[in-house]
């Protein structure tokens, strides 16, 4: 019997030792570290670019005309597509012109009777001017009836003018656009009484296109000719670029058409107005952009991808990869734009790695598996 009980503790101890062991190998595997993330990095480059002057501008039209009517009445009918192109001398809307082609048919109805009066005057004068010089009427009588005669023809022209006006007032019915230009939306509706004071719509010109942008007062004066026999200044000679608001250069380049007349004092800036070529209207008035001028060459700029600066509410950052492989986020201070490049100006030294794709799954202080773009190269082996 006792020698039963010891073989069944044996066993029990062995069993029990089993597990544990089975259990150690377990947490052993639970325990296996996860791998590094995988990044894409560029290494900072240095370069001669061209250096760039950049001001944010907006666009609008060379020419923005008010449509409005010359007349009051009730719109019956818009003749224009909201949107189109127009021509000028098109006609865009049609108020009800029945009124004034009543006010033009009285007008001529008063002018034949002016006419009639007139020639019964002439009649007069001519039948009574020989019995004068005869004496067979009084002599004031023939001096009024020429006096009559000069009131009658007065009251021709007058007659004559009031169609006139009625015939302007009936044209005016049909409201025509004034310029060349991109219609916009109708503000008024069918059978809305419209006035003089109404604005029924605005056409733009949009070939060319306004640019106007601010530069500081001392971007002005380095830009400014100081000879005391130019009335114009250096900057109306700056070739313009375009940076749209997708980030691509536009194709066609501006020239500064006039400088404002005074610096705006509580900005310290001075207006610009530049004029851009817009073969089909592709910008439009409100649209926000960059002007680019070039100002010189900038010597070893460092370069790095757009895509690899982080802005975080106006501050750009970038993740460098050192050589323990470990990343460091870092602040930057940017300049320019050299195609899908930006030039740094503060921040990184040449030859450091940053992070192209990836930044947003690591942090700082954390080690990453990065990788050279377009080699495949591992960063620190």
């Amino acid at each position: 019997m006792k020698r039963n009980c010891l073989i069944f503790a044996v066993m029990s101890s062995l069993v029990a030792l089993m597990l544990t062991i089975s259990g150690c190998g377990t947490r052993s595997e639970a325990k296996t570290t996860a791998p590094l993330p995988s990044v894409n990095v560029v290494k900072v480059t240095v370069q001669d670019v061209p250096a760039y002057s950049e001001w944010v501008a907006t666009l609008d039209g060379s020419v923005n005309a008010q449509i409005q009517p010359q007349v009051s009445g009730y719109l019956v009918k818009q003749d224009y597509e909201e949107g189109s192109y127009v021509r000028k001398g098109q006609v865009l809307f049609q108020i009800d012109p029945r009124p004034f082609q009543a006010t033009l048919n009285q007008a001529k109805a008063q002018l034949a009777q002016a006419q009639a009066r007139r020639t019964l005057a002439e009649v007069n004068v001519k039948r009574d001017t020989p019995l004068a010089d005869q004496r067979a009427i009084a002599k004031s009588q023939l001096d009024t009836e020429v006096a009559g005669l000069e009131e009658a023809k007065a009251n021709v022209q007058a007659a004559e003018a009031a169609v006139d006006t009625a015939e302007l007032n009936l044209g005016f019915t049909r409201v025509r656009s004034l310029i060349d230009g991109i219609a916009g939306s109708a503000t008024v509706q069918m059978g809305n009484l419209v006035s003089p004071a109404s604005v029924l719509t605005t056409i733009s010109k949009l070939d060319p296109v306004k640019v106007h942008f601010p530069i500081s007062e001392q971007e002005y004066l380095q830009y400014a000719d100081d000879s005391p026999k130019s009335s114009n200044t250096k900057v109306t000679a700056m070739a313009l670029q375009l940076v749209l608001a997708d980030g691509n250069t536009y194709p066609h380049k501006g020239r500064v058409a006039f400088t404002d007349r005074q610096v705006d004092p509580r900005t310290g800036t001075i207006p610009l107005v530049g004029l851009f070529p817009n073969p089909g209207n592709i910008l439009r008035p409100g649209q926000f952009a960059r002007v680019h001028a070039l100002k010189g060459v900038a010597k070893s700029a460092l370069l790095i991808p757009q895509r690899a600066v982080i802005d975080i509410q106006g501050t750009y950052q970038v993740a460098v990869v050192g050589q323990d492989s470990k990343v460091s986020m870092r602040k930057v201070k940017l300049g320019g734009r050299v195609g899908s490049m930006w030039v740094v100006e503060e921040g990184l030294k040449p030859g450091e790695v940053v992070i192209s794709d990836g930044t947003m799954k690591v942090r700082d202080g954390v080690a990453v598996n990065a990788k050279l773009e377009n080699t495949g190269t591992e960063v620190g082996k």
